[in-house]
């Protein structure tokens, strides 16, 4: 039987784009909510078996939100966790620009390590075993955005390079069918619920 991965991403929260959040407990904001509420109308349709979480707030209360009208619970995944981000973490987006080690990890993501942090191969490897290892039929994961793109590069075959080239917005959810061989198809990349737009 096939078995479908629903990967989606945590809703908007204040810090998106500006901030490196990392592995804060920041909270959904209102866009965020809204965003989560559009994904569990899209995908209302879909008989989900299971949904697993990041442990981190903000997915957690975006998987909540898709678990409740279906009255089951979500699971704590510390395998969907963000990258761990070491002295980058809270870091804005603006003065990590000019950081060497920044521009490094950016242009050698097959290799470069985040200072005190993981490497990219470390991370999507944890979440990819994980993955891998889900039950029949269709399972949601809500994580965060380069476990997503890495996640999918991995399957695809791509360098960890070339994931800048994925989208990955917030509130978006990205489907891969996996096979009895531990491929994978991607079937839909970076789907909005309506009404979302992208926000870069």
């Amino acid at each position: 039987m096939t078995r479908l991965l629903l990967l989606a991403r945590h809703g908007t929260h204040e810090e998106v784009g500006h901030v490196l959040s990392g592995r804060s407990e920041i909270a959904l904001s209102r866009r965020g909510r809204d965003e989560a509420a559009a994904l569990a109308r899209h995908l209302a349709g879909t008989d989900v078996s299971a949904i697993y979480a990041s442990p981190r707030r903000r997915t957690v209360e975006t998987a909540a939100t898709v678990a409740q009208p279906r009255g089951f619970g979500v699971v704590h995944a510390p395998a969907l966790d963000e990258v761990d981000f070491g002295a980058f973490t809270g870091r804005d987006f603006a003065a990590l620009a000019d950081d060497p080690d920044w521009q490094r990890w950016n242009a050698e993501r097959g290799s470069a390590r985040c200072p005190g942090g993981e490497t990219m191969g470390e991370a999507v490897a944890r979440a990819v075993d994980f993955l891998a290892a889900v039950g029949e039929g269709a399972t949601l994961c809500v994580t965060h955005c380069d476990i997503i793109r890495g996640a999918v590069a991995h399957w695809l075959g791509l360098g960890f390079e070339r994931m800048f080239q994925l989208g990955c917005d917030p509130g978006s959810v990205t489907t891969l069918a996996l096979d009895e061989r531990g491929g994978a198809t991607l079937v839909a990349l970076n789907e909005r619920p309506s009404p979302l737009r992208p926000l870069f």
